[in-house]
């Protein structure tokens, strides 16, 4: 059953894959349009920047590439000992890698899914829309919204059927500037892996460590079972006065003594591994931007595109991703095999025990004497004093 829910996981998302193609290739919904509207009458220069085979890549192949590499190279970490048994180690190596492509796939359905729809919902022109069109200028007056005056050339809209070219999938094309799916894809593909890196390489100054909500490092170890809790944690440098004072501040916390200096809660970590970072963040930035020069988006399609990749892939990471800030670079285990389709309301999380109540059954002698104490006020006169 616990397999059977992933592979359901699966399937829901290729599903909803295929529904946003299905969706994104309808015909739009052909908005009315200004002949003189500036905004629209940029050039179609017929290619792109990025093209639709770079940012697959960049957006799913690259991501994808880096996590398997990191879900076999960092996990489990330097907190599994000599004594565990390899078996422990690659089950979880492959469990790392499996969240992380899920959550990397919901990232980008998500995206998808919602970024097509709008396109075609809203119908809205893109900068290069009028030259995509080929107007009938000649003939412009016929195609007048609401025939509301007789001159053609005084800001009036006019129905899409103006457009001469020949080719439907270039007007359609034209009518599908909001949200931008390049800003959305590549955010939910490159943002998404800017968490997994800042997770597994606690690479950001807000990944603290877990001593100010608990005090037990067991936790954030790769398999805390094992780990021994009367190890006293023992510096890498020389000693030193500050160093005493991080080993003094690790023995209280492992100790469990919570009253130690907050300076020594956490640390910046080293540029270097920021910068690793941001990488797929600028990435992500250059190929919005490219859609501005292009002349195929509107600034408000780039950021509302971006928004939307930047919170899916939130959505996608934090559904199988403990937080960045307090997670330890763990992704969250899997389900327990009892509740790997539904666990149902007050009986705990997915991965806690299946809980069984059984009905208590009372006797007809304690029945009443409840609703004995219940007519008394509560009282039982047999016990009471004076």
């Amino acid at each position: 059953m616990l397999i059977a829910s992933y592979v359901v996981d699966w399937a829901i998302l290729i599903i909803f894959a295929g529904v946003g193609y299905a969706v994104g290739n309808i015909t739009p919904n052909r908005r009315p349009i200004n002949l003189q509207e500036p905004n629209i009458g940029l050039p179609y220069l017929g290619h792109d920047t990025i093209s639709l085979a770079v940012l697959f890549v960049v957006s799913l192949i690259a991501p994808a590439v880096i996590i398997f590499i990191i879900s076999m190279l960092v996990v489990p970490g330097l907190t599994a000992t000599a004594g565990i048994p390899r078996a422990h180690i690659w089950r979880r190596r492959l469990w790392e890698w499996h969240v992380g492509w899920l959550g990397l796939a919901l990232s980008l359905v998500i995206a998808w899914f919602f970024t097509s729809g709008m396109k075609n919902l809203f119908g809205k022109p893109r900068p290069n829309f009028l030259e995509r069109c080929q107007p009938d200028y000649a003939h412009a007056a016929q195609y007048i919204v609401g025939k509301m005056a007789d001159a053609p050339n005084n800001g009036q809209l006019v129905y899409p059927g103006i457009c001469t070219n020949s080719d439907k999938s270039v007007v359609d094309e034209g009518f599908r500037s909001f949200p931008s799916g390049h800003s959305s894809v590549s955010a939910a593909g490159l943002v998404y892996l800017c968490l997994i890196l800042a997770a597994k390489l606690r690479s950001c100054t807000f990944s603290l460590s877990l001593s100010t909500d608990s005090n037990d490092d067991a936790s954030q170890t790769a398999f805390p079972s094992r780990f021994s809790s009367g190890i006293d944690v023992q510096s890498s440098s020389p000693a030193t006065e500050t160093n005493d004072e991080a080993n003094v501040a690790a023995r209280q916390k492992t100790s469990g003594n919570s009253g130690f200096s907050i300076r020594r809660q956490a640390a910046a970590a080293p540029l270097y591994a920021l910068f690793i970072v941001l990488i797929p963040l600028g990435t992500a930035v250059f190929i919005s931007s490219s859609r501005w020069s292009d002349f195929q988006h509107h600034g408000f399609d780039i950021i509302f595109g971006f928004l939307i990749g930047t919170i899916s892939s939130i959505l996608g990471f934090r559904q199988y991703h403990l937080p960045v800030r307090r997670g330890a670079g763990w992704a969250w285990g899997p389900r327990n095999k009892d509740k790997a389709f539904w666990t149902g309301i007050g009986n705990g999380g997915f991965s806690a025990p299946k809980k069984v109540y059984h009905q208590r059954r009372t006797s007809v002698a304690s029945v009443h004497d409840m609703q004995d104490n219940f007519h008394n006020g509560g009282i039982n006169h047999q016990d009471s004093t004076v």
